[in-house]
């Protein structure tokens, strides 16, 4: 991804010896470990996180936390869309629901929600760079503070996983296989493929009360600000994995609406692109 920021199309660390971006993607590489170097040693940005972890449920596709362990006061209520594009009848269509056990099964289920930034001090690192005239710094490190952001969900996702929820504490992977996800669990971020309503990225920051606690605001279009923020969900189902649910029709368009207390068009909103035409 950080290559990419720079329409440079190539994995690390191939796309350095490539014989057409090799020469330019060393330079970039270069430029961003020196900046990185210095954000360190001159504590230019600070990453802080909230997280959560709550017994959960699901009602349909609605995924419920509740506030304790009696599972009678609800936390938050996310409803979750559904894939409705053609597929193989051995093939289900699915859900986030589908990996956090029925409210009917009696079951007891967990399920959590973050919000990491390690965009805190970017603002006046890019002003004093824009200020010197030193643009391709200013977007060099908006670049780096969002590889940043990334690596440090992916970190909280592993103590999560090992320390916090616990449900996989003798992991021992690889980077290699952190970064294959070969892992219990995924954290899905909203307005991403499985979550795709950015709206939901209010019910996390209402839930963690993740303004105060980390200095981040959301914008009336849903965008975070800083942006190098990520905020998602927790589901640790063994048989959980990244999925995208596409395009929805009208229908569960007008179910979801209902299930959010919002208009269709309102609805709509949210899920830009996501909506059959």
């Amino acid at each position: 991804p950080f290559f990419r920021a720079w329409e440079l199309k190539g994995k690390y660390p191939d796309i350095l010896s490539d014989p057409t971006m090799g020469q330019q993607a060393q330079e970039l590489y270069g430029d961003a470990k020196e900046l990185l170097e210095r954000i360190v040693r001159e504590r230019l940005l600070k990453a802080k996180a909230v997280i959560g972890l709550f017994p959960a449920a699901t009602v349909g596709d609605r995924l419920i936390l509740f506030d304790d362990e009696s599972r009678s006061s609800r936390a938050a209520d996310f409803p979750c869309l559904r894939q409705q594009f053609s597929k193989p009848r051995d093939r289900p269509n699915l859900s986030l629901a589908d990996f956090v056990a029925p409210l009917s099964s009696g079951t007891p289920d967990y399920a959590g929600a973050f919000v990491v930034t390690a965009g805190l001090g970017l603002d006046a690192v890019c002003k004093a760079f824009e200020e010197g005239g030193d643009d391709y710094r200013s977007i060099m490190a908006k670049a780096l503070a969002d590889r940043l952001a990334e690596a440090f969900a992916e970190r909280m996702h592993e103590r999560v996983r090992t320390e916090f929820w616990g449900y996989a504490p003798r992991e021992a992977l690889t980077n290699d296989q952190l970064v294959g996800e070969e892992y219990r669990g995924i954290r899905p971020a909203a307005g991403y493929p499985a979550c795709p309503d950015h709206r939901q990225k209010s019910t996390i920051f209402d839930l963690l009360d993740a303004r105060p606690a980390l200095g981040v605001e959301l914008t009336d279009s849903w965008a975070m600000t800083p942006a190098s923020t990520v905020a998602g969900l927790y589901i640790g189902h063994p048989a959980s994995f990244y999925f995208g649910v596409g395009r929805i029709g009208e229908d569960q368009l007008a179910d979801y609406a209902e299930a959010m207390g919002l208009s269709t068009a309102d609805a709509r909103l949210g899920l830009a692109g996501s909506v059959d035409d």
